[in-house]
């Protein structure tokens, strides 16, 4: 039996990841005092193994926005001034960045070298809160939270090895989060609810019937066969799909699963029925259709009629020895039945003689 045929549960529209390989070797981080504070800090970068701060000049809202989703930290909260997250012991490598807001990495974004410019004064400091799609069934514990960048619309929310306890009512919750003690922090309403079915779809299992005379896996020509398929559990709508691969071509039978198994009747086997068959359980649920792994391929091949064995050969054998064995029995009934009727002979009669009142009879060989 396969595992669950389930798929996945699919909502919204799709994230892109993206593998962007940094030029230079660059890395981005923010740095500060404090132990798993990742999301906030000075704005440091590395490149060929040298860390270094970015100056504050030209740095935008738009700048930060890239650290933040580079770090997968959210949006944006504040730009503050780096100075305020201690004085660091690098060098201040570049000035005037430019970013668009689409870069994947502060590295993608236009910069010139520092060259003595600015000073740790005008370091660039970023603050990112984090933004959160939770997906949750009816109203419980989200079952999946997923971060998101701020000019996100759509999120995609994905449910894998579901299981039938999983099947359910379904709706989203936006929530935005910030460790920043002055951050605001807030959820949006429920979303609207929508419901899932979970299908337990196994393989279906397949079997052949045929005549006791023909050898496994062969039935003989021109006589009939059945192919069965079985599957458990059922749901409306379902059927069977029979599939009898040859090597010219693929013949397709289907019949509606109103039983756990069903037969495929066969009435006159020929080359044309020669091949291996597959079944597979197809049901449509709403306007998606699920199909189930086919099951091991069932190889049957056709059986020529052997002419020296064949029934009207068979019977006229039994026929004839029947007759002969009748014949030889008439015979010898007949033959006992002579000898018991014999007459006396004439010398026989005349031989007789009386003793004791009892014949006996002289008989000269």
């Amino acid at each position: 039996m396969s595992r669950f045929l389930l798929g996945l549960v699919m909502l919204g529209c799709n994230v892109a990841v993206e593998d962007v390989h940094a030029f230079n070797e660059a890395i981005t981080r923010l740095w500060n005092d404090k132990p798993g504070e990742r999301c906030s800090g000075r704005v440091e970068m590395r490149q060929v193994h040298q860390w270094g701060t970015v100056c504050q000049r030209g740095w935008d809202l738009e700048d930060a926005a890239v650290v933040c989703r580079e770090l997968n930290c959210g949006f944006v909260l504040d730009v503050p001034n780096g100075a305020r997250f201690g004085r660091p012991s690098v060098d201040v490598l570049w000035r005037d960045v430019k970013c668009s807001g689409d870069e994947f990495t502060l590295d993608l974004c236009e910069r010139s070298l520092n060259e003595g410019m600015c000073t740790h004064d005008e370091d660039a400091g970023v603050e990112c809160t984090v933004k959160f799609v939770s997906l949750s069934r009816g109203v419980s514990t989200p079952l999946v939270t997923q971060r998101a960048d701020p000019r996100q619309m759509t999120v995609d929310l994905t449910l894998s090895d579901l299981e039938i306890s999983h099947q359910g009512s379904y709706g989203c919750l936006y929530r935005i989060h910030s460790k920043m003690g002055n951050s605001p922090s807030g959820n949006s309403p429920h979303s609207n609810l929508i419901n899932i079915t979970v299908l337990e779809i196994h393989t279906p299992q397949i079997w052949y019937n045929t005549s006791p005379e023909a050898r496994p896996g062969w039935v003989i020509r021109g006589q009939s066969f059945n192919v069965t398929c079985f599957t458990q559990p059922q749901y409306p709508g379902g059927s069977f799909q029979l599939r009898l691969i040859r090597p010219n071509g693929t013949v397709r039978h289907s019949l509606p699963a109103l039983t756990p198994s069903v037969t495929f009747t066969f009435s006159n086997a020929q080359s044309s029925t020669e091949g291996y068959y597959c079944c597979l359980y197809k049901v449509q649920t709403g306007e998606r259709t699920f199909i189930s792994r086919e099951s091991q391929p069932l190889p049957i091949s056709i059986q020529e009629v052997d002419p020296v064995m064949s029934p009207v050969v068979i019977s006229l054998v039994v026929s004839g020895l029947t007759f002969v064995v009748a014949a030889c029995a008439i015979l010898i009934v007949a033959k006992v039945y002579c000898k018991k009727v014999r007459k006396p002979t004439e010398l026989e009669r005349e031989s007789r003689t009386c003793v004791d009142n009892t014949y006996i009879a002289l008989t000269i060989q």
